[in-house]
């Protein structure tokens, strides 16, 4: 089949300059944007139902710009001032520059990771053991890091701050593309949602990150594009590949 129609499960890139828009003029495609998901917070009356004091911590971890919004912004909700002696460790650089958003940047306050890993980012929070960490968490969460922290004896307690739901589009719609791209294992589990009689047939699947992939290939799904590899680090340049090499 040639592919005519792109999904993209993501939210429409805010510049015009995305190298997704240079791939669709190339190959001659049509390209849209639609999230399977959106995240939203809790209520503060659902976060208080979990007997958290976030002031009884001294740091917070992130492992995510979803994770930073809904801390801030619950914050607000409850009313909590965030005190500036508060020490933030995030999972990568890009995460950490993310909290400009709503602190003054102070680099010995913030650190971060250097491979997007979480086990990158623990030894810069054993350095700090004797701090009370807080994670904020989304309501469906693997328990990685849990693990990690418990195995290194570091106090902290997690906290649901958010969660993913569903974003509604027809299965008509969805019929209508013939390659539809995953960045989540929640997008996986909400195409089926919205289209429970879902049959690939010769649709092209691709997937970024191997849990997408897991979620993906459980779900009776066959992969044509993966991403990351060494070879192609992002989905732009896994599509890319995947196209030129089809255009052969």
């Amino acid at each position: 089949m040639e592919t005519k129609k792109v999904l993209i499960s993501q939210p429409k890139p805010s510049s015009e300059k995305s190298p997704y828009y240079s791939l669709a003029e190339k190959y001659h495609f049509e390209l849209n944007f639609h999230p399977f998901i959106r995240v939203e917070r809790l209520s503060a009356k659902e976060f208080r139902s979990q007997k958290i004091s976030i002031l009884n911590y001294t740091a917070i971890v992130f492992t995510s710009r979803h994770a930073i919004d809904h801390f801030f912004n619950l914050c607000t909700d409850l009313r909590i001032a965030i005190p500036d002696t508060m020490k933030y460790f995030c999972i990568t650089e890009t995460v950490a520059l993310y909290i400009q958003k709503y602190v003054q940047y102070r680099k010995r306050k913030i650190f971060f990771g250097h491979t997007g890993k979480i086990n990158d980012l623990i030894p810069t929070i054993v350095k700090h053991h004797s701090e009370r960490f807080f994670v904020p968490i989304s309501e469906v969460h693997t328990d990685e890091l849990k693990h990690l922290l418990e195995e290194n004896n570091i106090n902290h307690q997690e906290g649901v701050m958010y969660r993913t739901i569903s974003n509604t589009m027809s299965e008509e719609e969805i019929n209508s593309y013939n390659m539809l791209l995953f960045f989540s294992p929640s997008g996986v589990s909400s195409l089926f949602e919205n289209a429970p009689n879902f049959k690939q047939e010769d649709r092209i699947i691709g997937c970024f990150g191997p849990a997408t992939a897991k979620s993906a290939k459980e779900a009776g799904l066959k992969l044509d594009i993966e991403a990351p590899t060494p070879a192609t680090p992002s989905m732009t340049s896994a599509l890319e590949q995947f196209l030129k090499e089809r255009s052969k």
